[in-house]
């Protein structure tokens, strides 16, 4: 199977908003809008562990878990670390997506 048999649509998900990007969303809406973009054809999902601190990710998790995992493709983006475990949260300088997240 390539690829293309995959991914039958040019159009994907952009995940950001489940981590709360715009606006606070509510975990069932979240779920509710993955499984819309499921039910409509998109087989290509967009993340990234910034996106809500991870939020967006786990719920991402949870909507496909039930999907058949070889008709998908989720990507994501590397190099941003978040280490709240270690770190000041509220020290950090958010620049300008300091009041989105």
């Amino acid at each position: 199977m390539t690829l293309k048999d995959i991914l039958p649509s040019k159009l994907g998900f952009g995940a950001a908003p489940l981590g709360n990007m715009f606006r606070d969303i509510p975990e069932e809406e979240a779920l509710a809008t993955v499984d819309a973009a499921w039910h409509d054809g998109i087989r290509y999902y967009d993340n990234a562990p910034f996106y809500g601190a991870g939020l967006a990710e786990i719920r991402m998790g949870v909507a496909l878990a039930n999907k058949p995992r070889d008709q998908f493709v989720i990507s994501t983006k590397v190099g941003r670390v978040i280490l709240d475990e270690i770190e000041d949260v509220s020290a950090r300088d958010l620049g300008e997506k300091g009041d989105v997240f």
